[in-house]
């Protein structure tokens, strides 16, 4: 198995977690995209966005602080950006484009404290990404503290059911979220 397959499957095989709210979050977003816009190129970086449940006030979850990265193209983040995130020990992913397995269709990153947790996942996007529709079901689950609860439920089940096996418990909020994104989009 290669390098990249072996780290994502490890990735892959941690555990979920979900724990209550931390106002703290927030500021963990904020503290990122400080260091984030100190240390990559300013000409590479556009818009970064907190999204995902740490995102949303009151809302239990892993508590991983997601975050949406502009950037004018998937090619700079192999040749510009992975270079120094790695450097600072930032875990680099990628999917590889259908019409070339060389080139990132998707690229993100994990960064983890000391004790080898993950605290965020970077995920870059180009400015036309559909992913940054992710933000409408932010904004909903903001607006709507019922749908929130209905969300953390249907997490949790999910846990219980799904907690080892990240791929499973991703699939089981699914048909939650393309009911709000048809709602939103």
């Amino acid at each position: 198995m290669a390098d990249h397959e072996q780290q994502v499957h490890r990735a892959l095989a941690e555990t979920v977690e979900l724990v209550p709210y931390n106002k703290e979050w927030p500021l963990d977003f904020n503290d990122e995209q400080v260091l984030l816009r100190n240390l990559l190129p300013k000409d590479v970086i556009g818009r970064i966005e907190h999204f995902g449940s740490t995102a949303v006030p009151g809302l239990s979850a892993k508590p991983i602080i997601d975050m949406l990265i502009e950037v004018p193209s998937l090619q700079m983040v192999p040749t510009r950006i992975a270079p120094i995130l790695t450097e600072y020990n930032y875990e680099y992913f990628w999917r590889a484009a259908w019409y070339d397995a060389n080139l990132p269709a998707y690229c993100w990153f994990i960064k983890r404290n000391n004790e080898g947790e993950r605290t965020h996942h970077l995920h870059f996007l180009e400015p036309d990404a559909e992913e940054w529709e992710r933000l409408l079901f932010r904004d909903y689950l903001r607006e709507n503290p019922e749908a929130a609860k209905e969300y953390e439920s249907i997490k949790r089940a999910a846990i219980a059911r799904f907690g080892d096996d990240r791929l499973a418990y991703a699939e089981a909020k699914s048909a939650f979220i393309e009911k709000i994104m048809a709602l939103v989009a």
